[in-house]
């Protein structure tokens, strides 16, 4: 049994393809087929069953696959363990949301710079669906993302914190509604509302409580750009409902106002994932440890 095979085992049960596993790993569909049969004469096991294209983990397979997965985590920590003196030097692909790339990356890859000037960095922006999905192909050395709680057994979630999802509102609006101590949602709604696109995440959480109150609400302007809808409120007079990280800077400065609405609390999460498969690096665990120090 060789760590080759076992590598390859895993991608194909993770693609439910040989093609698909052939192709991400630089190899001929053949030679995908007879490490799996070699690994398969090893154990005395078939390890999938293959009906036409499709291909599925037997009951034996699907127990080797959680053994196999451990073998590829004590493999990358003896790697990172031989590698632990040297100077960074790497790459590091991360996937995030736009409004983290925006908000809060450029501090976090200021100080990672300085720290690692010789680390390559790129950086790739979706919706999270998106942003998982490539992932799990292999794309994406780990995810930066604002949402609910996300699990999935075969990814390794690297961080966690919880952050306020807030109403904010231009500032001269904001000196109104500032005159009421408490307002409910049903008060705001003839008030322009500028929104996420709809089944964006902070947008997802909004439009549930406004179904289970029966609310109906159609906002002026819809746009995946948070940046955007930030500069609209700043320029004219609207409400929107962002995350807290977003809004911080503009709340201080007076450029937009919080609005107290009683019958709204909601929260997310910012998390970082990376793939249950994928060598953790020197520089992927240096960038969790600035995130957590930064936010902390």
């Amino acid at each position: 049994m060789e760590f080759r095979q076992i590598n390859t085992f895993i991608r194909v049960a993770q693609l439910k393809s040989f093609s698909k596993a052939a192709e991400s790993l630089g190899y001929s569909q053949s030679a995908v087929t007879v490490q799996i049969q070699q690994l398969e004469e090893d154990l005395h096991v078939r390890l999938f069953d293959r009906m036409g294209k499709r291909v599925t983990l037997t009951v034996p397979g699907t127990q080797f696959l959680e053994h196999a997965y451990n073998v590829l985590t004590e493999v990358n920590k003896a790697r990172l363990f031989m590698s632990d003196t040297k100077e960074l030097h790497g790459q590091l692909h991360i996937g995030t949301i736009e409004s983290l790339c925006f908000f809060k990356l450029p501090a976090i890859l200021r100080l990672y710079w300085q720290k690692h000037p010789k680390v390559t960095v790129r950086v790739t922006t979706g919706e999270p669906e998106m942003l998982i999905e490539r992932m799990d192909r292999g794309e994406l050395d780990m995810i930066y993302i604002l949402d609910e709680p996300q699990y999935n057994n075969n990814w390794h979630k690297l961080a966690e914190q919880r952050e306020k999802v807030v109403f904010v509102a231009s500032a001269s609006l904001g000196e109104e509604l500032g005159e009421f101590p408490g307002l409910s949602v049903e008060q705001l709604l003839d008030k322009p509302f500028y929104l996420t696109e709809r089944d964006a995440n902070y947008r997802r959480v909004l439009d549930r409580f406004l179904a289970s109150r029966k609310i109906i609400l159609i906002p002026f302007l819809e746009c995946s750009n948070t940046s955007f809808i930030i500069r609209m409120l700043e320029n004219n007079r609207g409400i929107s409902l962002l995350p807290w990280y977003a809004v911080e800077q503009s709340v201080e400065q007076g450029k937009l106002s919080l609005v107290n609405v009683l019958d709204f609390h909601a929260s997310l999460y910012l998390q970082i994932f990376s793939h249950k498969e994928k060598w953790r690096t020197r520089e992927m665990e240096e960038f969790v440890y600035l995130v957590e120090h930064l936010n902390s």
